[in-house]
């Protein structure tokens, strides 16, 4: 309790069983300034040694390694693939976890700067070091005095995107003396651009960097790295991006592949774009089909849209050039959902969505009809071995669902016609015509006629003729008409006498 007691000639103070919070200041009269002066703790609270989790049992993505595209019965992350910065940086980390320092992994946005270290880490220190991973802006000025009360396992600093921090309060020079003196290493990455501002500019803080030789993630992929990469082909993510990552490289592939995906997925809502939704997803069909990813042809695209009447009806809230503007537009400076194909007037869809709609067992079968439409558009159909292809690809699609389903089968018939393979195509149109597919069975004795097995065709080409299938009847009656004629002919070449006057007269 404060009571106040006033004194001659001024104003007096006292406490009694009180307790004062901040700065009190009572006087009769001020004259000039009044300054309050006290002490700030010397840092904000850091979290206990303890309570970092170990190196062994530590999540990289919680702790900045991008996620890729994972399935279900997939590990989190694909297998790391070695690049050839690794024996430089693993040389950087050993030393480092000896000596103190900081190590610095710099490199493009989604370079794999964040993995490689990450890698570096696991492979160079023991399962058991604990990680310290603050969030940026964290104030790290007591971090040297909280590891000097610290006897347990050995520790490491890990600053994804070292940018966040630095600055009086983070990573200072001091901290980094202090660090060093305990042997704990700092592991950081930075992009190139924040890295050059930050050890090249006026800034103080480029002291931090300046003792530090950055491990530079080269932009492309050299050939070892992708030679190693080809080793890894019975992992499917890394065997997808492997194939399909075309004119990126493989870490923006694989980072920007479940991005494009979420979002692909979501656009279908009524209001965010399902017109785009549309037109992707059916460029995505096409080269289910075997069209190449990059040569999609446009007038196959919007012809394509018809195969979908449920999810058409829903995209004419959206205008095609609005869709095709969300589709091409760049997620992460890196890629679209669509871009522009090899040729003009074709789209190229990204790899990755393709791998990803084919991975998942629970993705909507390819509309029948996408099949022909693929083979009508697709660059190089005329060459059999592209033909070939795509008649594979479809028998291999289509073929567990065909048994019993006549417009399978008549659908697989029409495509080995297209790909040359008669014998194939006889086949299926002979299942789909025992199945009760009439014009199937009207075909069928079409090829069994044009290579002169008519007497095979006959029961196809009157099934289809007692269907009311007018090609069929007009078939049928001309090669019987022509067996006719071939044996009345020869009857009268043998003496019959009335089969001259039964033989059709010759046309004037």
């Amino acid at each position: 309790m404060a009571e106040e007691r006033e004194a001659p000639g001024g104003v007096g103070n006292s406490v009694t069983d009180g307790t004062f919070h901040a700065p009190v200041v009572q006087a009769g009269s001020v004259s000039g300034g009044v300054h309050a002066y006290y002490a700030s703790p010397p840092y904000f609270a850091l979290t206990p040694v303890a309570e970092w989790p170990r190196l062994d049992t530590a999540d990289p993505i919680t702790l900045g390694v991008r996620r890729t595209r994972r399935l279900p019965g997939e590990s989190p992350l694909p297998p790391y693939v070695e690049r050839d910065c690794d024996r430089q940086l693993d040389a950087r980390v050993r030393v480092a976890a000896q000596e103190g320092g900081l190590v610095v992994v710099t490199g493009a946005p989604l370079s794999g700067k964040t993995r490689t270290a990450w890698a570096a880490l696991s492979a160079n220190l023991p399962g058991t070091t604990r990680v310290f991973a603050p969030p940026p802006g964290t104030d790290l000025r007591g971090l040297p005095a909280l590891l000097r009360t610290w006897t347990g396992e050995d520790c490491v600093l890990w600053l994804d995107d070292l940018e966040g921090h630095l600055g009086e309060h983070g990573l200072t020079p001091t901290v980094l003396a202090g660090l060093a003196q305990r042997g704990v290493p700092v592991v950081a990455t930075m992009e190139d651009k924040a890295y050059d501002a930050r050890r090249f500019g006026a800034s103080a803080r480029s002291g931090v960097l300046s003792g530090a030789q950055p491990v530079e993630l080269r932009p492309v992929w050299s050939a070892n790295e992708i030679w190693r990469l080809g080793g890894q082909t019975e992992e499917p993510r890394l065997r997808d991006a492997l194939l399909g990552h075309g004119r990126r490289t493989v870490p923006e592939y694989l980072a920007v592949a479940p991005e494009l995906i979420e979002e692909w997925r979501r656009a279908r809502r009524p209001d965010a774009h399902p017109r785009g939704h549309l037109l992707v997803r059916a460029a995505i069909d096409l080269a289910r089909c075997g069209v190449p990813t990059v040569d999609i042809h446009g007038g196959a695209l919007l012809e394509a849209q018809k195969l979908y009447p449920v999810e058409l009806a829903a995209a004419e809230a959206e205008s095609v050039e609005d869709g095709l503007a969300w589709a091409v537009g760049l997620r992460h400076s890196v890629a679209g959902l669509l871009s522009p194909g090899r040729h003009e007037d074709t789209w190229a869809v990204h790899a990755s969505l393709v791998a990803d709609v084919e991975g998942r067992g629970d993705s909507p079968p390819v509309p029948l009809g996408m099949w022909l439409l693929a083979f009508h558009h697709a660059p190089d159909v005329r060459e059999s071995s592209q033909r070939w292809k795509m008649a594979r690809r479809a028998f291999h699609a289509l073929g567990s669902r065909a048994e019993g389903n006549p417009e399978i089968l008549t659908l697989l018939g029409r495509i080995h016609t297209e790909a040359g393979n008669s014998a194939a195509a006889e086949l299926s149109y002979r299942k789909a015509a025992e199945a009760g597919d009439t014009e199937a069975a009207a075909t069928l004795g079409e090829l069994l006629v044009s290579r002169d097995a008519e007497a095979e065709a006959l029961p196809y080409l009157e099934q289809a003729a007692e269907a009311g299938i007018g090609r069929a009847q007009y078939r049928l009656g001309t090669v019987l008409a022509a067996r006719a004629e071939r044996w009345l002919t020869r009857a009268a070449e043998a003496g019959y006498p009335a089969a001259p006057q039964a033989l059709p007269s010759p046309a004037p």
